[in-house]
């Protein structure tokens, strides 16, 4: 039932540390391999390298929503609207995501 998820490859899930400057501060993003492979693929598509589409999503974001508790997940979750869009960034997302307090 589950072999399609459960027997993939461990190293799409291994965590993958890369050194990037957001905000004029040095620091360090920990996602896995699978999720930098679609934040490469993002950048590239916007024509951007990827620590310049990290920066410029991080300024976006914080000038949206004010504060960003958790970058990372922002990530993981800018990638599952990506996949939902089959790739094609200038779409609204198929669903709508209210928070609970």
């Amino acid at each position: 039932m589950c072999e399609i998820y459960a027997g993939q490859n461990p190293e799409r899930y291994r965590p993958i540390n890369r050194s990037v400057r957001i905000g004029g501060h040095s620091t360090s993003i920990q996602l896995e391999a699978a999720f930098w492979v679609l934040i490469d693929e993002i950048a590239d598509g916007q024509s951007l390298s990827t620590a310049r589409f990290l920066s410029t999503m991080y300024d976006e974001a914080l000038e949206i929503n004010g504060s960003i508790s958790n970058f990372t997940s922002l990530l993981r979750t800018s990638c599952l609207i990506y996949l939902m869009n089959a790739g094609k960034p200038n779409t609204s997302p198929r669903f709508h995501i209210i928070a609970a307090e």
